[in-house]
């Protein structure tokens, strides 16, 4: 394939109209020929549907879709696109549970079409090179620390505080997905505190020990109440240096100075969709899959060895 991609994006929340509708448009790799909500309104001249079997029935050519929906009703549209053949990218988390992502994989595999887990921290400006530093040392030490205010990025969003929406883990994965790619070795869940308001069903904090194979400690402070200066950082000591990757992945220092800095993360998450709609083009023109659980892994086990404890009731 070596004409643009023709792409449908199925779900127009906040993360769609920020990130997902600007990055096709600015690249030359897709082609936007639909959109789907079930309450959503047309963008612009684009054809607009209510769901994916009207998208099915109008007949218009599609090669791929972006699935950007909560997680809890992705599995039935992502298995509905695959059995049309057509390529799909599971905006993050890429679903309720993990065994439907597995599912949504043998799927893919079946019908040799491309499945992408589309972990989009991973393409900040830093993520890389921090990667890279940390290849080959020995860590002793790691936290991760994401706390930002829910009712500015998340406003209005209801179905984070349902079963399978992962609440304070919902931003909180994105520092799991950097720290899954860029860590010398796996790490394991030891124990969690989940605080769960009395009114809502996902934690709105989480307090969590991990240990990579070694027995080196990673301690993870995730929050959704904080106020002032928002916190996206990943802190790693070695043996031979320390490394601090802030902003959500676009700025990196370790201990003998500054390996580059780069624009904040934002509010318009510079650099990540565009990097990833490349890899998802890339996957697609290969005709190969990338699906990567263990964000979600450490999330399930987060939960299975959680003491939870019941906080005061959230309302926005």
């Amino acid at each position: 394939m070596t004409a643009p991609i023709r792409i449908a994006v199925i779900g127009l929340g906040k993360i769609a109209h920020d990130q997902h509708l600007p990055a096709i448009a600015r690249s030359h790799q897709f082609d936007l020929v639909a959109t789907v909500d079930r309450a959503g309104v047309s963008e612009g001249p684009t054809p607009f549907f209510p769901s994916i079997e009207a998208l099915i029935a109008s007949g218009i050519a599609v090669d791929a879709v972006a699935i950007c929906t909560p997680p809890q009703v992705r599995h039935d549209i992502a298995q509905t696109a695959l059995e049309q053949g057509w390529h799909v990218l599971l905006e993050k988390p890429p679903g309720a549970t993990i065994a439907e992502v597995v599912a949504l994989r043998e799927a893919a595999q079946e019908r040799k079409v491309t499945l992408f887990t589309a972990w989009h921290s991973r393409f900040a400006p830093a993520v890389e090179a921090a990667g890279a530093w940390l290849k080959g040392r020995e860590m002793t030490r790691a936290k991760i620390t994401w706390r930002e205010d829910v009712r500015i990025w998340h406003p209005g969003q209801d179905w984070i505080w349902a079963p399978g929406g992962f609440g304070v883990f919902d931003p909180g994965i994105n520092g799991l997905s950097i720290a899954t790619s860029i860590l010398p070795s796996p790490m394991f869940v030891v124990s969690s505190q989940l605080s769960f308001p009395a009114n809502l069903c996902a934690p709105i904090a989480a307090q969590v020990s991990c240990r990579d194979r070694s027995g080196a400690p990673i301690e993870l402070d995730f929050d959704f109440l904080q106020e002032g200066p928002q916190h996206w950082d990943i802190e790693v000591e070695t043996t031979s240096g320390t490394l601090v990757l802030s902003k959500g992945g676009a700025e990196l220092s370790v201990s003998e100075g500054a390996l580059g800095e780069h624009d904040t993360r934002g509010e318009d998450l510079v650099g990540e969709y565009p990097g990833l709609y490349r890899r998802f083009a890339a996957l697609v023109r290969a005709g190969v899959s990338e699906v990567d659980v263990s964000p979600m892994r450490l999330v399930a086990d987060a939960f299975l060895r959680a003491r939870i404890v019941q906080v005061e009731e959230f309302h926005e």
